[in-house]
């Protein structure tokens, strides 16, 4: 209630609006990622950036943007979704995601555009603005997710398991007892095995873990969604790939210390209160080294950006920041991609550091 005493009616999302065009980019002589726009051609560039790694996107990322005021970009990371070939782990990491933004950015013909990310999609999102901070007008940020060891042990070693003793038994039944003392590599092994029943085995127990978990009060859909064998094969291996290489990152601490880069972007930073899946001590460390970002914790959520209250601020924080775009910033530059082809492709990047001719590009400095 607010202080009149009031239940605060709570923001849904805007109608889903068909996309105007879509396509595939090459990215690399193996990766091609799908890439969708809808919404306004004029109007302020957003990207959504999906989580995961793995999860891939749908219909329901363009309806955390006014379709009036935004030119709203979706799309797939390589190996998931649309994108091709499906839960490859070859070429695949964070840096290469970096470098395929800038790479569909440059094609599209955006100068600039709003981050739109949570869960993994908040790391990624983070790794990109820290690299391209020139190219970023704003971001909005969800279930912040740092890839640190305490972040990936609490979900998939033990903490989570004491709040979901149940989910948790299904989780680790994949799993002999005698390999229990890692399950991150247990599963890994067994999600890179040649043999495709134990894939889908190990697969189907992570991704269920992980779904059953998201949300405040079971949402059993989508834990149906998650365990779908193709999906549940693709979110699996690509998390796991990414877990057991650290991110890619140079060191656990590279996405807080790399906050000095885009202090002044504005940043509206959105948790759940009961986020079991990326718990808020994560957000609150974020929010403490950057005070400048707005910090907005809700209070009757857990983890999924469709959990009515992180939906609420999600639509409300891209309502603002549309209100607040230069002029400029509504306005396409000229493609970038036409004179380049249809067909880009971004430039393999040094793991724990983004691509140096790209960051360059961008007019900012290297992080």
């Amino acid at each position: 209630m607010n202080k009149t005493g009031q239940v605060p009616v709570r923001r849904g999302l805007y109608p889903i609006v068909e996309p105007r065009r879509s396509g595939w980019l090459r990215v690399s002589p193996l990766h091609e990622i799908y890439w969708e726009e809808s919404g306004n051609p004029d109007g302020r560039p957003a990207v959504f950036v999906h989580g995961g790694p793995g999860a891939g996107s749908g219909p329901v990322a363009r309806g955390f943007f006014d379709p009036q005021r935004y030119r709203i970009i979706v799309f797939d990371q390589r190996g998931c979704g649309r994108s091709r070939p499906m839960a490859s782990l070859e070429d695949n990491t964070t840096w290469h995601l970096v470098a395929d933004m800038e790479t569909l950015r440059e094609f599209l013909g955006i100068e600039r555009w709003l981050v739109f990310g949570g869960s993994w999609g908040s790391t990624l999102a983070l790794a990109y603005a820290q690299a391209h901070p020139g190219r970023v007008s704003g971001l909005v940020l969800r279930g912040i997710f740092m890839l640190r060891k305490a972040e990936i042990d609490w979900f998939y070693q033990q903490g989570a398991s004491a709040i979901f003793p149940d989910r948790w038994e299904d989780y680790v039944a994949a799993i002999p007892k005698r390999e229990r003392g890692d399950l991150v590599a247990a599963f890994h092994r067994r999600l890179t095995s040649p043999n495709r029943a134990v894939r889908i085995r190990a697969a189907r127990a992570w991704a269920v873990w992980e779904a059953a978990t998201s949300f405040l009060q079971a949402n059993e859909d989508n834990v149906a969604r998650w365990s779908e064998d193709d999906f549940a094969i693709a979110v699996a291996r690509i998390e796991c790939h990414y877990f057991v290489n650290k991110g890619f990152l140079a060191n656990e601490d590279q996405l807080l210390r790399g906050v000095r880069r885009i202090r002044r972007v504005p940043a509206v930073i959105v948790q759940g209160r009961y986020d079991v899946v990326c718990p808020m001590t994560t957000a609150w460390d974020l929010h403490r080294a950057w005070p400048e970002a707005e910090f907005i914790v809700v209070p009757d959520a857990g983890h999924s950006a469709l959990e009515p209250g992180i939906t609420h601020e999600l639509v409300s924080a891209t309502d603002r920041l549309a209100q607040s775009a230069a002029p400029r910033e509504r306005t396409a530059a000229t493609p970038a991609g036409a004179a380049r082809g249809r067909r880009g492709r971004a430039q393999a990047p040094r793991a724990g550091s983004p691509p140096r001719g790209s960051s360059r590009a961008a007019g900012s400095r290297r992080s």
